[in-house]
This record gives C-alpha cells, structure tokens and sequence, in this order.
C-alpha cells in the first residue's frame, strides 16, 4: 500500500518537519487523575523516545479545551512546563473546542517550518470525569454558539442528533447503517492497551442500547474521559539521527472554519471547513486520495464519520454510509478508519484527541502499531473538528523515503 509523497512545501521558506518521538497515557476515566501529571507523564514519554534531553525542547504547545472551566486552572502551557522539566522554555496553550489537540500540533508544526525553533513538544491534555456528567456535557456545549444554541438548551449530543435526523431523512436510510462505524472502532480498540472502550460490539449489542437523544444510541457516541498524547516535532538536521523506518514527517497541513451555528450554515451536512482543510493538506502533500492508506477521523459522533468521508471528498453526497463496512474500513480494508479505536472506543479526552490522533498515525506509518497495523502504511490523513464542524485542523502524515 506504501506510495512515494514527492510533495513539497508550498514555499521554499518554508521546511521539512519530522516526528522525533511520541507519547500517551492510557485513556480513562479516574476523578483523581490530574492534568499536570498526565500531560508531563506524555510529555516525558516522548521526549525518551525520541532520545532528546529537555533542554532541547525549543518550546511547548499544549492543546486544551476545558481546564480552565472543569478545573479553574488556566496556563497549562507553563503548568506542564514546569512539571515536565521544561521550566523557562516557551510554553502556551491552544484552545480550538475538540480540535485543541490538532491546532497546536499545527501551530508547533509552523514554528519548525518556519525556522522558529528546530525542536517543539505538542502535549493534549484533557480530564473531565472530576465533575458531575451534567456539568461537563455543559462545558462542551461552550463549543457550540452559545447565544444562538447553548442558551436554548442545546448540547452537542442535540446537535449531532440533528445532523443525524437531517441525513437519514435527505438519504432515506436507517439509523442501524452507521453501526458499522462504531463496531469497526471496537474491533480495532480490543487490541490498543491504551484504549478507554476495549470491548467487542456486534450489531445485536448496537440495536439494543439506549436510545440517548434520538436517534443516536449510546454506542453512536464517544465516551467522557481524561488522557494526555504528546509529540516531538523536529527540523530535517535533528530527523537525520532518527532511524530510517522511523522518519515520518508532516507532509501537509491545513486549516479552516465555518459558522458555529448550524442555523446559520446554508447547509448544515455540508462541512465545508473539513472540506477546505482537507484541501489544503492534501495539495501541500502533493496527494490524491488514492494516496490515503489510512485515515483518521473525528468520529466523536458516527454521523461525523459519515459527514467528514463526504466532505474529505472519500464519498460523493449521501454516500458516506457506503464506507459503513467493516470490510472497507477495518485494518485490512480499503480506506482503514479509526486504526486504534478513535474517538469513539479509544475514548474522546477532548482537548488531547487530535493528539492521540496523531501518535497513532505515526506509529502506524513507523511499523510500531503492533496488532493494529495497517499493512504497508505509507501516508496517513488525520482530522480534528472543534465544534460540530466549525473549526477543522487536517493533517497529512507520510513516511519518509
């Protein structure tokens, strides 16, 4: 499956950016676990393996949506600085919703491009079952437009349930056809010790949960939960030391946004912000999508993995539920989703997600994966959404030749 990237940056300015090393704590779901500890222990990991002193780290970008508001600590830049041995180094903190983790790997990714620092940490960090469920789905409703949505009671549970009521009734299908998502995701979870949901489901299983908010069933959903993922980035002349499977760089990157309020997009299953990131990276990598040997979705909901295959331009319009087979997205399929459980079974600690996300691409493309590797991954497509489409970071991950 393996293909060449001869891609370049998009400017001569502009350099090569590598993933030296890689980080994650175990997804779960302990009141007592602390963000501090858990971004550090992450942060740590990955400085060991990608064999770097933390003197080496030019500065530290952490993705975080919540802490400021589920735990009263803000500046967690500095915070998991201090505790991870990285005490006056440049340290600052990225909120972007549920895209937090995916925004600061970009933004790390533009200072080493840029010629700013030649090594950067990304650390996402998230904990959110200290507080009753009620306070934090309310938290997360921060993320939508509060004026026009969350003051209205919406959450993103009523949002996504819109979006999934608006599709099965334009395409005429039934809630049972995004199972397959959610079982796929499973599957690949059961054999990721790191994952939050290690559990077999089976369409049975699916069909028999409760129905949440309809018509999204409790498995059409991603779990509440605390983990922390962290990334070493590194410019060409540090990369050299890395051995050769090792080197995985970023071949591409890309932003976008769109209204946060479903009222006020013309087309509310259109994710044109997912539309244009994907865009962006993919012209950057020099990529089409036959490239794509596996992809990472934001599938906190399965009605995005749905939406987010159409807009990432894998599925034509009403056609997304057609990737909705295990044998088409499982490891060994045509277009592997979710290689390690995503979003919905490795679990969903939000700010750190987009970061979790990237670790798992790059161990995919590095042969580290173990039992979940995808065979002769080469190039891999990862995508971070805040909001219900409102902020979308991509990235293109491919091994170096």
């Amino acid at each position: 499956m393996m293909r060449a990237v001869s891609g370049r940056p998009r400017s001569d300015l502009l350099r090569d950016v590598f993933i030296a090393g890689v980080g994650q704590t175990a997804v779960n779901k302990d009141p007592q676990s602390r963000g501090r500890y858990l971004g550090a222990a992450a942060v740590k990991e990955a400085l060991a393996d990608a064999r770097l002193e933390p003197k080496a780290i030019g500065a530290l970008y952490v993705g975080n949506m919540l802490s400021g508001i589920l735990g009263q600590q803000a500046q967690l830049g500095g915070l998991i600085a201090d505790y991870t041995g990285l005490a006056g180094t440049e340290a600052v903190t990225v909120e972007a919703a549920c895209a937090s983790g995916g925004a600061a790997v970009r933004m790390a990714y533009q200072a080493v491009a840029g010629g700013i620092h030649d090594v950067v940490a990304v650390c996402g960090v998230e904990r959110m079952t200290h507080v009753d469920r009620d306070v934090a789905t309310r938290a997360l409703a921060t993320a939508a437009d509060w004026e026009l949505e969350g003051v209205c009671g919406e959450s993103f549970l009523s949002l996504n349930a819109t979006l999934m009521r608006l599709y099965m009734a334009k395409h005429g299908v039934a809630s049972e056809r995004f199972a397959p998502f959610a079982i796929t995701a499973h599957q690949n979870a059961l054999t990721n010790p790191n994952a939050l949901l290690r559990k077999p489901l089976d369409l049975p299983t699916y069909l028999q949960s409760r129905v949440i908010t309809d018509p999204i069933r409790l498995f059409d959903v991603s779990p509440v939960c605390n983990g922390a993922s962290a990334v070493i980035l590194a410019a060409p002349r540090v990369a050299a030391a890395l051995p050769e499977r090792s080197r995985v760089r970023i071949a591409g990157s890309g932003a976008a946004t769109a209204p946060l309020a479903l009222a006020r997009r013309p087309d509310p299953l259109d994710l044109t912000a997912v539309t244009s990131s994907t865009q962006q990276a993919m012209k950057q990598a020099g990529i089409g999508h036959d490239d794509i040997d596996l992809f990472e979705p934001h599938d906190a909901y399965t009605i995005m993995t749905a939406l987010t295959l159409e807009a990432s331009g894998f599925a034509r319009p009403g056609e997304g539920l057609e990737y909705a087979d295990a044998e088409r997205i499982g490891l060994r399929g045509e277009l592997p989703l979710a290689t390690f459980g995503g979003l919905k079974a490795r679990g969903h600690p939000v700010g750190a997600s987009g970061c979790y996300q990237v670790v798992e691409a790059f161990l995919q493309l590095s042969e580290r994966a173990g039992a979940n590797q995808v065979p002769g991954a080469g190039v891999a497509l990862v995508q971070n959404i805040g909001g219900t489409g409102a902020t979308v970071v991509s990235h293109v991950l491919a091994r170096a030749n």
